[in-house]
């Protein structure tokens, strides 16, 4: 019985977020070191398990990823990872998903559901046969243990509660 499982071809992939800063524009980051470990024989029966580390949050603002990393936002020397399992991968249409599993932050367990479009499957000049997705969700960092904040002197807050997630992911395919 072969075994089907994607390896994440970091080099065309990319994990960001975006929140409402002063209730008036977005704040716009990544993280630039993370694993996706994709194993079924079809996407739609397939294992999918994501890493983040953490640390390699940017947001082009030394200061503000420094803060990120502080106890306010994500303690990054208590808790160095953010940890997704997928609990399914269900099929809308011949491009769309809807992927459901379990999102840890700061040792916070929650359900999420995250939209899926797919890119296609296609070989790469060197014979590797690729697979692409584009992932997007919103969550609410607040469930998370992601408080911090500071009230605005014209009513309102610092940070908005809704983190817009967005990933462009490419798989290389291997076969055991």
């Amino acid at each position: 019985m072969s075994s089907t499982k994607w390896v994440l071809d970091p080099t065309h992939s990319s994990l960001s977020f975006k929140v409402k800063h002063l209730m008036i524009t977005n704040v716009k980051g990544n993280f630039n070191q993370f694993e996706v470990d994709v194993q079924g024989d079809s996407f739609e029966s397939a294992s999918i398990h994501v890493v983040v580390d953490v640390s390699s949050v940017h947001t082009n603002n030394s200061d503000r990823d420094g803060h990120l990393k502080s106890p306010d936002f994500f303690d990054v020397a208590n808790f160095s990872q953010i940890i997704f399992h997928s609990t399914a991968f269900s099929k809308k249409d011949s491009e769309n998903y809807v992927l459901s599993g379990n999102l840890t932050i700061k040792n916070v367990t929650r359900p999420v559901e995250l939209m899926a479009e797919f890119g296609g499957i296609n070989k790469d000049p060197w014979g590797n046969e690729k697979a692409a997705f584009e992932i997007s969700g919103t969550i609410n960092r607040e469930d998370f243990s992601l408080s911090y904040n500071a009230p605005l002197e014209t009513g309102g807050v610092l940070i908005g509660t809704e983190i817009k997630i967005s990933g462009d992911m490419q798989f290389v395919r291997k076969t055991a």
